[in-house]
């Protein structure tokens, strides 16, 4: 990887990181649900209007936007509403990769390998330890919340998985924008039935102020920088170099956001929670890096070859906060 291309990998993982504070200041002013749904309709709008539909069978796109879009922000943006930290918000969230390594292995028949049980044995130790911490403190409520999230984010990686299977060819990018429109409906119907008819409308219309802005501010942020340059530089990045080789730096986000968290919110976390941290860290890489199966050598000559699982660890790891 040239300098430049690191550089750009450092910005999304940068990028990525701050998205958590962008989210903790939009849930200062907004009501989860709907706060999630606004985030999906300022791009699904743009995103069917401009954007050609995937070629995909329409069960994956929904499967993809219904396990990363709706579950994975209504638990995650609730969690975070009901008191779990933003920097370990963007910690526990990581789950989702050894989630969807089990989920391909009980769904999609996937063989896992020695390395990726214990890659999984290990996750499941400091997820163990975060929400024993947690426990002890009375907070483990918004730590189950955020697993939530992470298992929604794996089914939802299970339907991008698929989608690649069945149509490899189609543009990445492309299909995360698309996808973005499957959560809306269902986001604005939560917020109405649980937060109230009015009550997104009215929080909403209280961003338009002095003490407001901030969480429109956190809103672009999340759009734009987040998703668009973010999953743009990102998918530039994979179309040049090996996945399993740009992947795992995703795993690097968490430590940006705790950093964030502990400078601009005066978040200090629990040495116990940083030691689950890194211990869910470590086993997350593991268990998706664990499989490298190479493809059959192109028959027109071409001898570089890209194993597959390094695809999937890509797909499995690409954070939620896009």
């Amino acid at each position: 990887m040239t300098s430049r291309d690191r550089l750009l990998a450092l910005t999304v993982i940068l990028l990525w990181g701050l998205n958590f504070l962008g989210i903790r200041v939009g849930l200062d002013h907004l009501p989860p649900f709907f706060f999630a749904a606004l985030r999906f309709a300022v791009i699904a709008l743009p995103a069917l209007l401009f954007i050609p539909r995937p070629a995909v069978r329409m069960r994956w796109l929904l499967l993809y936007g219904t396990g990363f879009g709706m579950l994975q922000f209504a638990f995650l943006f609730t969690a975070m509403r009901v008191g779990m930290p933003t920097g370990l918000a963007s910690l526990v969230l990581q789950s989702s990769a050894p989630f969807t390594v089990v989920l391909g292995a009980l769904l999609l028949r996937e063989r896992l390998r020695p390395v990726q049980i214990a890659g999984l044995t290990v996750a499941v130790a400091g997820m163990a330890i975060i929400g024993w911490n947690q426990f002890a403190h009375a907070a483990l409520l918004p730590v189950l919340l955020t697993l939530a999230a992470g298992l929604g984010w794996a089914l939802g990686n299970l339907g991008a998985r698929q989608a690649g299977v069945e149509a490899p060819d189609t543009n990445p990018l492309h299909l995360t924008l698309w996808i973005t429109a499957v959560p809306v409906l269902p986001l604005f119907a939560l917020s109405i039935l649980w937060e109230g008819p009015a009550t997104g409308i009215r929080a909403l219309a209280g961003t338009f102020s002095a003490d407001g802005w901030p969480a429109l501010a956190g809103l672009v942020y999340i759009v734009v920088l987040g998703t668009i340059v973010g999953s743009g530089l990102w998918t530039y990045l994979l179309s040049r170099y090996p996945a399993g080789s740009v992947a795992p730096l995703s795993l690097l986000v968490p430590v940006v956001g705790f950093t964030a968290a502990w400078i601009f919110l005066d978040e200090t976390p629990e040495p116990a929670s940083l030691i689950g941290g890194v211990i869910v860290i470590a086993g997350a890489f593991a268990a998706t890096a664990g499989a490298r199966k190479t493809t059959p050598p192109d028959p027109a000559g071409d001898t570089a070859t890209v194993p597959t699982a390094e695809i999937d660890t890509a797909r499995t790891l690409e954070p939620a906060v896009r």
